[in-house]
């Protein structure tokens, strides 16, 4: 097995400083400041430790909450302690209490991790009780840690909605408790299984470590075993060593404390009961049941070192019961070291634990793969929430891509973005309804319905500001007050704009650094329209008869025309109805035979209508494809194996053969006139289940736009509904998935490559989170599917890709949430209908990245489309580029956005893995003062990933503020190696 080692050398002073060494190809070594900080007047960060005992077991009792950002109640509710009937948990109460205890006694410590809540409490504290929290932060008796705004899942989440929500929590942080406030350790005790680019992005966040309380129960019965609860995670197989290691470490108890020590109101274990003249007086019972159990932790861990989370869900609302009784846990079981015992316990903080097991100077086991799928026992694999609320899911995401506009349209804009209703606080809203979106009872879909309908209003109303803004900057570019519309419903073919006026223009936002040409499509009620671009050249449209969802609306045709938007910038298209012209392109029925542009030909079987090939004709490669609807009966939890049903987290099918929907689909194709542009093949399954077959005239992917819903219940069945491509692929039971939308990573069927795996549930078991992409691949031709959320789904047959696209399920399946994940809305009130997109490209595997990394980024940052009714002004600027020039291929900008009045931030992301590509695998260099088109650069500062620390400090152990003297570099050239995020702060003036 490949070890990891950790080397100290003694410094002046006592003090330990890293000496950081790379020694072989079968070591590595985690960066971990340990040095002594500059002092002022701060004891804070590994400073305050409790001092241990060396020749003793050393029990390290962390006071902590865990606090959902909503959940089973809303984010209001949990803060305010509202809606107790639901749960009684009031955040508000608990930070009161805390502060107020941890005041009664120095030797007290507490953790708190969601800045969403803490953000919200401070604000409303007196200057003097500000003061107090100061000087606990200070002496590091409060200690933060995670330090996002929430404790963001891991599965569904994509890395730059992740990035961000860290940033906002960790900014807070910084800004407000300087270097104390800044978390040394990543802290995620409740999502349900953990990403490997998760464990990275902390890495370069500068975290020292990583603790988290769930994994398979196999896995953890393993590394138990073999004592490998802590080890180092490698991140990433393409950054440079230490970069993305990170050390890691597995919680004995979840993050519960141990059987029997829980004082909170909420628990009913005994107090201690310590008066001797007392009948039923414990302290024996007590301090021994306690020392059994340290002892007992003791034999799965390596050093003499072992945690215990001291607190759970929403605990300490009454701080007294749990400080009361673990003061005198601590008192008791120390004072049997004078009768021999070897106990010692401590009052401590994870990073305090961290620094003792890195002075341990031991190795550890190496791990670089992930830790999906998480089982807690045999029949249950919490592989059900990729999927689950697939709609919410799907919000999330445009959300995501919506906010990055809002963002870099403001910078683009200057100033005059700013100016609205809401003053300079357009885009906080959105940014912090995008930050709580992220948490593991959010976009996971494992919340109630209530919850999950608060979320998705909060990013409505921060959408709502941030189109304020956007309004405004595209008026400064564009010098045109004519009044922005937007159409938030053309995901169900909904635009009253479109649908009744004669003469609109469409301006077309492209958040990419590099230009991008897709189609718009619009509903319409004429039936011959006139489109021209920004150049006034005539587009070539096309107009169909269009099923519209429902009956919201009331276009019956829809407008498809192609548009082109320059890198970070926007174009504008002048669309008029006109008297005469075609008629609309209609459905003819019947089963087509091909259809094809220049790159793709795609067959379809006469008799079943079913996809039957596809084809690469650039690289003359074809497969077999057959693609169809199937469903697996959701189990109610009443058989002979396991009483476990499927829920909004665990999926269980009742058998591993899912019922087809239809094994014929009633298609019709689109009669086009302009075939160069796009062709289609409508195909029915069922009521219910229906989907486009779309080949646009310049892509090289195959769209396939699939309609779910309402998911038929009336039989008692609850219904997890997937889409199966069965190929001529030889697999070899492998298939891969991306993870958080970065890097990919290799799954085999029935196969964990750390411990071996008794499989138990050969569907469930199998399944995996797709982020953005997932393919199969042999050594001829890969097959990759680009995915528009966040979705489940597995290789169980070789050759055979399935992803799990929407579930209606009638049971709880008894992890909390207490209700069935069976959505309803007042327009859909027999049950959710779920409209989403999947693309398919076929190519040789050497080459199949430098196709599908853009792709995906295309649809995670979607153009953004505003409308404006009549004539624009003949002075109008109707095509605008933010940037100098577009960005290499390789160069992906992750994020523009003001940080203050005179600086922005910036990110740019190397997209490719070091191996993925000949020609995109390779160091890129930028220079940032030719970057943009509207914004002079001044100066620059590097930054790590979070932004919280200046990168060339971010190893150090020193006290210092945010914000220094930017550089006046000599060049303003940056290298991107594979993989790599660089994050800077520019000071900039708007030309």
């Amino acid at each position: 097995m490949i070890r990891a080692s950790f080397f100290f050398s003694n410094m002046a002073a006592g003090a330990l400083q890293l000496a950081v060494a790379l020694l072989s190809l079968f070591s590595a070594v985690l960066s971990f400041p340990l040095g002594p900080e500059t002092k002022h007047t701060t004891t804070c960060g590994y400073e305050s430790c409790h001092a241990t005992k060396p020749n003793m077991l050393n029990v390290h009792l962390v006071p902590h909450t865990h606090d959902d950002v909503g959940w089973l109640k809303t984010v209001d509710q949990y803060f305010y302690g509202d809606r107790n009937d639901i749960q009684h948990a009031g955040v508000q109460y608990i930070l009161d209490s805390v502060v107020d205890q941890l005041l009664k006694n120095p030797d007290r410590r507490f953790i708190y991790v969601e800045t969403a809540f803490f953000y919200r409490w401070w604000k409303r504290q007196s200057s003097s009780a500000q003061q107090t929290v100061k000087q606990l932060v200070n002496e590091g008796r409060l200690e933060f840690v995670n330090g996002g705004w929430c404790m963001s899942d891991e599965a569904t989440t994509h890395y730059s909605a992740v990035i961000d929500q860290m940033t906002i929590g960790l900014r807070f942080l910084n800004e407000t408790f300087g270097a104390c406030g800044r978390p040394r350790v990543a802290w995620h005790i409740d999502p349900f299984g953990h990403a490997r680019e998760h464990a990275s992005m902390f890495a370069q966040m500068g975290y020292d470590g990583f603790f988290f309380g769930r994994l398979d129960y196999q896995d953890r019965m393993h590394r138990m075993v073999q004592k490998e609860q802590e080890l180092l995670w490698r991140a990433s197989d393409s950054l440079t060593p230490p970069t993305a290691d990170l050390f890691t470490g597995i919680l004995p108890n979840g993050y519960n404390p141990p059987e029997g020590f829980c004082w909170d109101q909420s628990c009913d274990d005994p107090p201690i009961r310590d008066d001797p003249d007392l009948e039923d007086y414990n302290v024996d019972d007590v301090v021994m049941r306690f020392l059994t159990i340290a002892n007992s932790q003791a034999t799965v861990y390596k050093t003499n070192h072992i945690i215990m989370t001291m607190g759970s869900d929403f605990q300490y609302e009454n701080a007294n019961l749990w400080y009361k009784n673990l003061d005198k846990l601590i008192h008791y079981v120390n004072a049997q070291q004078a009768n021999g015992s070897k106990v010692n316990v401590l009052y401590s903080t994870p990073s305090c634990y961290l620094q003792e097991l890195h002075r341990a100077n031991l190795t550890w086991a190496l791990k670089t793969d992930d830790f999906f799928p998480y089982a807690d026992s045999a029949h249950d694999f919490w592989t059900g929430y990729f999927t689950s609320r697939p709609a919410l899911k799907r919000y999330e995401r445009i959300s995501n891509s919506n906010l990055q506009t809002c963002n870099q349209l403001e910078v683009l804009g200057g100033p005059a973005s700013r100016q609205g209703p809401f003053g300079e606080g357009e885009s906080q809203t959105m940014k912090k309804a995008m930050a709580v979106a992220q948490h593991h009872d959010a976009v996971s879909g494992t919340e109630k319905q209530h919850v999950a309908n608060d979320y998705a209003r909060r990013l409505a109303n921060g959408w709502q500001r941030c189109q304020v803004l956007v309004s405004n900057s595209l008026a400064a570019l564009s010098g045109s007050s004519a009044k922005r519309i937007y159409c938030d419903n053309l995901n169900i073919s909904v635009c009253p704009l479109t649908e009744s006026s004669k003469k609109f223009s469409v301006s077309v936002y492209n958040p990419l650094a590099r230009p991008v040409t897709r189609p718009v499509r619009l509903p319409v009620n004429g039936t011959a329209y006139a489109v021209s671009d920004a150049n006034g050249k005539a587009v070539d449209c096309q107009v169909s008869t269009r099923e519209v969802r429902r009956n919201r609306g009331f276009a019956v045709n829809e407008l498809v025309f192609q548009v082109q938007a320059p890198p970070l910038g926007y174009s504008t298209y002048s669309v008029s109805l006109r008297q005469a012209g075609p008629r609309p392109a209609s459905a003819q029925p019947g089963a087509p035979t091909v259809i094809q542009n220049k790159f793709l030909r795609v067959t379809f079987d006469p008799d079943t209508g079913l996809l039957s090939s596809l084809s690469n004709l650039e690289t003359k490669q074809s497969i077999k494809l057959t693609q169809n609807f199937y469903w697996y009966n959701a189990s109610d939890g009443n058989n002979l194996e396991s009483n476990q049903p499927s829920g909004a987290y665990i999926f269980r099918p009742n058998s591993s053969t899912p019922f087809v929907i239809s094994r014929t689909a009633k298609t019709e194709t689109i009669q086009v006139q302009f075939p160069h542009m796009v062709q289609e093949v409508r195909q029915w399954f069922a009521p219910w289940v229906s989907q486009v077959v779309r080949l646009h005239g310049d892509s090289r992917a195959l769209e396939l736009e699939w309609t779910v819903g309402p998911l038929p219940i009336d039989d008692g069945l609850g219904k997890e509904v997937i889409t199966r491509l069965d190929t001529s692929i030889k697999t070899s039971e492998i298939f891969y998935t991306d993870s958080n939308g970065r890097e990919v990573l290799q799954r085999k069927k029935d196969f964990r490559p750390t411990w071996n795996l008794m499989q138990s549930e050969p569907i469930a078991g199998n399944y995996y989170p797709i982020n953005s992409r997932a393919f199969i691949k042999d050594d001829v031709d890969q097959l990759t599917v680009v995915t528009d959320r966040s979705q489940g789904g597995g290789s169980i047959h070789n050759g055979s890709l399935e992803i799990m696209l929407h579930r209606r399920l009638l049971y709880d399946d008894v992890r909390g949430v207490a209700e069935p994940l069976n959505e309803t809305s007042n327009i859909f009130p027999e049950g959710l209908v779920v409209r989403g997109r999947l693309l398919l490209s076929l190519d040789p595997p050497s080459v199949a990245a430098d196709a599908h990394r853009p792709l995906a980024q295309e649809v995670v940052m979607q153009p953004l489309l505003t409308f404006t009714n009549g004539d624009l002004s003949p002075n109008t600027r109707l095509e605008f580029s933010g940037l100098q020039a577009a960005l290499p291929p390789a160069v992906h900008l992750l994020t523009l956005t003001q940080w203050d009045k005179d600086s922005v931030l910036l990110r740019l992301e190397h997209q490719f893995q070091s191996w993925e590509s000949k020609v995109n695998s390779q160091p890129v260099t930028v220079n940032l003062q030719k970057l943009f088109s509207t914004l002079d650069v001044l100066g620059m500062s590097e930054l790590n990933l979070s932004a919280n620390q200046w990168k060339d400090e971010m190893m150090r152990f020193k006290e210092k503020p945010l914000l220094k003297t930017f550089q006046d570099p000599s060049t303003w050239e940056v290298t991107l190696r594979p993989m790599e995020i660089r994050t800077f702060l520019l000071r900039v003036s708007l030309r």
